[in-house]
């Protein structure tokens, strides 16, 4: 069975190292970059199967516009948007252009497994 590949995009360095090697100690094959240009550039490359995306994130392209040109790029990828800044309003923006789902930060791990879990079944 092949192993799930997922793209880890967030711009705070910790958190972004924490969640790639938990997915990895899950089995997945699991990447992370820290900008939103790095992360279309991999899209490009790469087709993942979800993209963790934060949605806010310095440097002039923000999760908002990388879920776009994700979705332009690769429509079959999966997003799910995560925020501990941006309202509500923001994440369901992002639903209404083909975010798969958003969690909250902090997060509990075994709903971001979930979360991943029903995105890879669609």
């Amino acid at each position: 069975m092949r192993q799930p590949t997922i793209l880890v995009v967030d711009d705070e360095i910790d958190f972004l190292e924490t969640i790639v090697n938990r997915l990895r100690k899950r089995g997945m094959a699991a990447e992370g970059v820290d900008n939103g240009r790095e992360a279309i550039r991999r899209i490009v490359e790469t087709p993942f199967d979800v993209v963790l995306l934060d949605i806010k994130m310095p440097g002039g392209m923000d999760g908002i516009e990388v879920l776009r040109q994700i979705k332009e790029q690769r429509p079959e990828t999966e997003v799910i948007l995560l925020t501990g800044h941006a309202s509500v309003e923001t994440s369901l923006e992002g639903m209404e252009l083909g975010a798969f789902d958003y969690l909250l930060k902090p997060m509990r791990f075994e709903e971001l497994l979930k979360k991943i879990a029903v995105a890879l079944e669609k």
